[in-house]
């Protein structure tokens, strides 16, 4: 597996070793052994999985502690570009975003540590996306960043996104939120 350390401290982006033949391919989605020397201490304890149409965004979220979450996330079926924006206060890429496309194509991972508010757009209908994630999900400590926020600038590369009712009307701008990280 080839591991990119990204500008953002603790953003890892993991590309496994695929191995394709006449009857498809093989790859390793998911090494313990691998992930615990690149991303020590950390457990993953609950997997989701989203489906979704062309041109939704989901996010922008994040969970704050005690149930603040690193995710590892990578895309099943279809293409996403997917998004993180740093909201640890202290970090010189505070309030800036980081964007890869991730699809059943390049079979890419992105490992999001703690302090990151996270989401995506689908690029094609049936986008079938997968989180590890390290901690259980409580929707007590759920925060939804403004996917439109104008001070992050986020280029989605769509203009008329489906969102959900929590996403389009629910969120807050950075600026205001209050970041326990």
């Amino acid at each position: 597996m080839n591991i990119e350390k990204t500008e953002f401290e603790g953003l890892i982006v993991l590309t496994p070793k695929v191995f394709d033949d006449n009857r498809g391919c093989f790859f390793e989605s998911f090494n313990e052994k691998i992930v615990s020397e690149i991303i020590p201490n950390t457990l993953f304890v609950q997997d989701n999985i989203s489906i979704s149409k062309k041109n939704v965004i989901r996010g922008l979220h994040l969970q704050e502690p005690p149930y603040a979450q690193g995710k590892l996330v990578t895309v099943l079926k279809g293409k996403v570009i997917d998004i993180v924006v740093d909201v640890r206060k202290n970090s010189p890429t505070y309030g800036q975003y980081y964007s890869i496309e991730l699809s059943s194509e390049n079979k890419n991972l992105l490992y999001i540590p703690i302090g990151f508010a996270h989401g995506f757009v689908s690029l094609e209908d049936e986008s079938v996306f997968m989180y590890k994630c390290t901690n259980f999900y409580s929707k007590e400590s759920e925060v939804c960043i403004n996917w439109n926020d104008p001070n992050i600038k986020i280029n989605w590369g769509i203009n008329n996104p489906i969102l959900s009712e929590k996403d389009n009307n629910n969120c807050i701008l950075l600026r205001n939120y209050n970041s326990p990280f």
